[in-house]
């Protein structure tokens, strides 16, 4: 995994917009500490296999970081585990999605809670996604949501009903102001029928009474039971983050009604909460939102077991994190076509920096720096991703003509390599395992292609041409290009 470098600046970049949901538009980004991000993101439920739509999210808001990093924040990076709570169809009746996949798999709800973060975090690892600062689970977190749960009833938000404590929606008038839906436009019963022990049916459970052989149960002022799903991000944000934290993110879907839900809780019970919020949009596979009743949900690890994790990744950047991603056949081969061009590049400085010749080349360095400059413009417009891409590939087809036109100075060759570096690498996270590794096997790779070039000369020496020939058209099908040149032969892939 590739750490992002960040710039060394006497004051962090101050002109990064973003769009805030809440606000509904663009705004300039100011945090509430000088020089520190708190962001806090909704993280999975580790009940079952990690899907692509968790990928979307992750690798968004992970690119969203490593850009404040580079830009010269300090990031705080909170996202939470949910291992109780969240009941099927996020309603506040029915099975708790973890209990039901330990009934199914005959193991404990702690069991399978770490079966699945753990297959989580290493698809997290696979896509270059950096590891949170703090990683809180709702299991480890009971006392701070009944704390919060009775400073709602204390302040006449919330009340008890058999054992179970509600929020009370109409206690509140301002529920609805992040997704547009006021509170008399919300139909009753539309998302679950109504409760006998609710006042209202759009009220939530913050607190749930644990019925006879529900495993995962707590104590609590109003008897053994579970929190609600909603409670424990309110709670956990507020404890890793403070009041008026900065950022707040998750997935387009949780918009409502769970980030409404926090907001409701944190709020009324006095607590100022994120200043910005930000979702990014679905991916859609074969033109349609993925879905296990269409039959196309496709686990992180299956596709990976079919496409290289940085095509993955590179397909996913290629987007913006507010737009629809399409996962289709298409798009992964001009992924994979995309993201060679780049790292054959990056490979090509690489390897002719082994022998450069010392000195610069002006112009050369000149359309690095507008390359650079245009990247880190994108990034700041609401990490336009798409324009940042865009200027990569801007960045490499200068090199590669430079590159293929002769030799190239060891200075503009550093400044090349850095560049793709940390932005490709460093902020976009691409270009994973170009460390020492990748490094040892690029050197066993240039030893065998000298050996093969000599091999070449040798026959072109003995008129041998036809074996010359053979040699370089296998080259060829292989994906390497072998070039003669007035200072001899040169191969590229």
């Amino acid at each position: 995994m590739t750490t992002p470098p960040s710039k060394t600046l006497a004051q962090p970049d101050a002109n990064i917009v973003l769009y805030d949901t809440m606000q509904r538009q663009k705004v300039p980004f100011a945090p509430t500490t000088p020089g520190h991000v708190g962001m806090y993101l909704c993280g999975p439920t580790v009940y079952s296999d990690a899907h692509l739509g968790h990928a979307k999210k992750e690798v968004a808001f992970d690119v969203i970081r490593r850009a404040f990093m580079h830009f010269g924040y300090a990031v705080r990076y909170v996202a939470n585990i949910t291992d109780v709570g969240h009941l099927q169809n996020d309603s506040d009746d029915g099975e708790d999605k973890i209990a039901k996949r330990a009934a199914l798999e005959r193991l404990e709800p702690m069991e399978v809670a770490d079966k699945y973060f753990w297959s989580f975090m290493d698809d997290m690892a696979a896509l270059n996604v950096l590891r949170p600062s703090i990683n809180p689970r709702a299991t480890g977190h009971i006392t701070e949501q009944i704390a919060l749960v009775q400073e709602l009833i204390t302040g006449g938000h919330a009340y008890e009903s058999d054992g179970s404590v509600y929020f009370d929606v109409r206690s509140w008038p301002d529920y609805g102001k992040l997704s547009g839906r006021r509170i008399d436009d919300q139909e009753e019963g539309t998302r679950e029928a109504v409760r006998g022990d609710k006042r209202d049916a759009r009220d939530f459970a913050l607190w749930k009474k644990a019925e006879g052989g529900h495993i995962m149960r707590w104590p609590s002022p109003w008897g053994e039971g579970f929190p609600g799903w909603h409670i424990e991000c309110s709670a956990m944000s507020l404890k890793y983050l403070g009041e008026g934290f900065d950022i707040h993110g998750g997935g387009l879907d949780l918009e409502f009604p769970h980030h409404e839900a926090e907001i409701a809780q944190a709020e009324a019970a006095g607590h100022a909460f994120a200043r910005y919020w930000m979702h990014n949009n679905m991916l859609t596979i074969g033109g349609e939102k993925m879905s296990k009743s269409k039959g196309n949900f496709t686990t992180i690890a299956d596709v990976l077991s079919r496409h290289d994790a940085m095509v993955v990744r590179f397909l996913l950047v290629s987007s913006h994190y507010r737009s629809i991603t399409e996962f289709s056949d298409a798009a992964f081969e001009a992924a994979k076509n995309g993201y060679r061009r780049l790292s054959e590049t990056l490979h090509e400085i690489e390897r002719r920096l082994e022998d450069a010749p010392d000195g610069s080349d002006a112009a050369l360095d000149r359309k690095i720096e507008g390359h650079v400059h245009a990247f880190e413009a994108a990034m700041r417009d609401d990490f336009n991703t798409p324009k940042a891409v865009a200027a990569l590939f801007g960045l490499s087809g200068d090199l590669n003509t430079v590159l293929a036109a002769g030799k190239v100075g060891q200075a503009t060759l550093e400044r090349a390599r850095d560049a793709f570096r940390s932005l490709g690498g460093g902020v976009l996270g691409l270009f994973a395992g170009s460390g020492a590794a990748q490094e040892d096997d690029s050197q066993v790779v240039g030893t065998l292609m000298e050996l093969v070039l000599k091999a070449r000369q040798n026959y072109r020496l003995n008129k041998q041409y036809a074996e010359s020939d053979e040699l370089r058209d296998t080259l060829t099908q292989a994906g390497v290009t072998i070039e003669d040149t007035r200072d001899g032969p040169r191969w590229r892939r």
